[in-house]
């Protein structure tokens, strides 16, 4: 059977057909960007105060009635009690002054019976002050987050499915509506429970979407086209959502604008249903061949070029062959059938998780860096475009396998150093984190490409949304990974480093896919090349080495 790369070689790889894919499906992930770290705003706990109601206090009294509390070496206000308001309305009624005739220590306190009061400082409102998220229901802010994750973790699993049996364009365009159209109906709940429901149903398409953008995009382009798209292209529209974030956030600091603003964008995406073609490899997988070429002749047409009579003449036998024997349906437990890719997938969850805690742990630590919140949104985001410019160069010219190794060795061995930096070098404890920030951002423009090479395209979508759902179990923990400081400051970083330098020798065991055309089927696959550790030789002649070989 004539390989598809070859096939469709007669369109050239950077025509215009291509140019629209490329530009359309890159700027289709923006909204991703805002999405994916909008919850750092929206549901940020502003200072806060039990609420003093008016009532006939002297000023003296107005500034006591809240007790004050240290935390970590700092006196504060205390956020969830007060001396008791009949008290105090008593003593400053007989004219007694706190702190000479009284001794306020000694007084009762209470509750915030009355609700609180939140500074508005950096946050006009937030669904903490919205909905009073904060002392007995405290719980409910970080327990928003964990809701969105894990969302994007069953959107993971479903999506890659979906796509892989009805298509990879309509799969993309349902989730990009549920994405636009859930982040605006969330602005009118009537309550947190209301809000984390459809906040769930908005991370199913968030993630669903990113992977059947990633996903289409591989499957028409080729060469080095591809490998800029699923380096560069997917990735810097990400990185520009997340950076343009922050600047939303910082002019429309109520909790509701903000919302509307991101949601908005996704009107703009309606007309690429008519640019945007299905996948002619999953067409072909299907056993729809007239349909790709279809496609493809469009195709030469906006490029210019003579499409041959029978683009894909291999493909009839096949094709007929489809009609008359009901065609095998493929889903996740197909990628546990075999040793081979029952293997293969197990390393693949591994890394996957490993780089997504790191990720995740590191973005959501970054609000450390300083103490502007737009700042250090910012600050998080910007490493990330030169972090995806090293990955297209890595994508490009490094192959694959020692790419992903030295990435995550990299980071494991900066997230380890962390402890030997004396406190009074903060800035040298920065620009390690940053680092490893850098490269494991490296490691998930990688992955993406990684993955979508190893596997055939009737298992692809369905891989790729797997690996992306056990990821996602991995940025669902992270902020309760980011608490075991607690216990001692630095047990994070070495958590994190221990995973990257564990996950970074099981890379060794993957086959390389640099420089080969991505499988289509799965007997494809089986044929693949012994994996051998490329960093030990050996003579033409001798036995291969036992311990760093594994036929997958």
């Amino acid at each position: 059977m004539k390989d598809y790369d070859d096939s469709v070689a007669f369109l050239g790889q950077w025509g215009r057909f291509q140019q629209v894919v490329f530009f359309l499906l890159s700027a289709s992930i923006v909204p991703n960007g805002f999405g994916a770290f909008s919850v750092v705003f929206f549901a940020d706990t502003p200072s806060h105060h039990c609420l003093v109601p008016d009532v006939n206090l002297t000023q003296d009294w107005l500034n006591a009635i809240i007790p004050i509390e240290v935390v970590n070496g700092k006196q504060q206000l205390s956020r969830c009690s007060r001396f008791r308001l009949d008290v105090v309305r008593n003593l400053s009624a007989h004219g007694f002054i706190p702190g000479r005739d009284v001794n306020i220590t000694d007084l009762e306190q209470e509750g915030c019976v009355d609700g609180w009061s939140y500074s508005r400082d950096i946050y006009q409102s937030t669904i903490v002050s919205e909905f009073d998220l904060v002392c007995r229901d405290q719980w409910k802010q970080p327990f928003t987050s964990t809701i969105y994750f894990v969302a994007t973790l069953v959107g993971s699993f479903f999506s890659g499915q979906l796509s892989d049996r009805f298509g990879r364009k309509p799969v993309f365009f349902t989730t990009m509506a549920v994405q636009m159209i859930f982040t605006f109906v969330q602005i009118f709940s009537p309550s947190w429970m209301v809000f984390v429901i459809l906040l769930f149903i908005n991370g199913l398409g968030q993630v669903s979407n990113y992977v059947s953008a990633f996903v289409l995009g591989n499957e028409i382009l080729t060469g080095n086209v591809r490998v800029l798209f699923s380096s560069l292209g997917v990735c810097l529209g990400y990185a520009i959502g997340y950076m343009m974030l922050p600047l939303f956030a910082y002019f429309l600091r109520d909790w509701k604008s903000l919302l509307l603003a991101i949601s908005l964008p996704g009107l703009l995406y309606i007309p690429l249903w008519w640019f945007i073609p299905e996948s002619p490899r999953w067409l072909l997988s299907q056993g729809r061949v007239e349909e790709a070429e279809t496609t493809l002749r469009k195709a030469a047409k906006m490029n210019k070029v003579k499409a041959p009579l029978v683009i894909f003449e291999d493909y009839s036998v096949h094709a007929d062959a489809t009609k008359t024997h009901p065609k095998e349906q493929h889903n996740v437990f197909s990628l546990l059938r075999t040793k081979n890719i029952r293997n293969m997938t197990l390393i693949l969850c591994l890394m996957w998780f490993t780089i997504s805690t790191g990720y995740f742990g590191l973005s959501l630590n970054s609000s450390q860096l300083h103490a502007n919140p737009y700042v250090s949104c910012f600050l998080s985001a910007a490493v990330e475009v030169p972090a995806y410019t090293s990955s297209w160069l890595a994508l490009r010219y490094v192959p694959r396998r020692l790419s992903v190794f030295c990435i995550l060795l990299i980071g494991g061995l900066s997230l380890y150093f962390l402890q030997l930096v004396p406190e009074s070098l903060s800035e040298l404890s920065v620009a390690l984190e940053m680092l490893g920030k850098f490269v494991i951002t490296i490691g998930t423009s990688l992955m993406f490409a990684y993955t979508a090479e190893l596997y055939p395209t009737a298992l692809r979508n369905t891989a790729t949304g797997t690996c992306t759902a056990v990821s996602r179990v991995g940025s669902s923990i992270a902020p309760f990974l980011l608490q075991l400081s607690v216990y001692f400051k630095y047990l994070p970083y070495i958590v994190m480093g221990t995973l990257a330098v564990v996950s970074a020798f099981a890379t060794l065991l993957l086959p390389e896919s640099f420089g080969r055309p991505l499988p289509q089927t799965i007997q494809e696959l089986h044929k693949r090349e012994s994996i051998k550790c490329p960093f030990i030789r050996r003579r033409e002649h001798s036995k291969p080495p036992v311990l760093f070989e594994s036929r997958l």
